[in-house]
């Protein structure tokens, strides 16, 4: 990967990272008149951005995943007032079109943290220990 090839690519990282910041801070202060979206606390996760900057996936989450759907759908009617908030406050090219999704990865780790603290899981471990106490060279007879 050349020198030019990295930039951009720090450079896409670093225009999400300001989008982020920018929708994250425009959703705290309540910026939006949407019913579906407004009394949500939705936290920005993510901004990934296109290459050409032309679009940017913005993935959120509402506060416990309430009403998750609906507020997605208030968020997606509304990305035409935050692109036009984020004008005001970016100084880009071209700006992107903003796409919200929902951010599944929290469900995903409390999925994962559910299987690791089931009871099948935890006989395992304990299974693993005892077999590797039982196979110690340096345990004395």
């Amino acid at each position: 990967m050349g020198a030019r090839e990295g930039g951009r690519n720090v450079r896409l990282l670093r225009v999400a990272e300001t989008i982020r910041h920018a929708l994250s801070a425009t959703l705290i202060r309540g910026d939006i008149a949407d019913p579906d979206v407004a009394g949500h606390l939705v936290t920005v996760s993510a901004v990934e951005c296109s290459p050409d900057l032309r679009h940017a996936d913005v993935f959120v989450v509402p506060l416990m995943g309430a009403d998750a759907e609906t507020v997605l759908k208030g968020l997606s009617r509304a990305a035409p007032h935050f692109r036009g908030l984020l004008a005001r406050q970016l100084t880009l090219k071209y700006l992107p079109q903003l796409h919200f999704k929902l951010d599944e990865s929290f469900g995903e780790g409390d999925r994962i943290e559910t299987i690791l603290r089931s009871d099948k899981v935890r006989r395992d471990i304990d299974q693993a220990d005892t077999l590797e106490d039982g196979n110690d060279e340096d345990a004395p007879a």
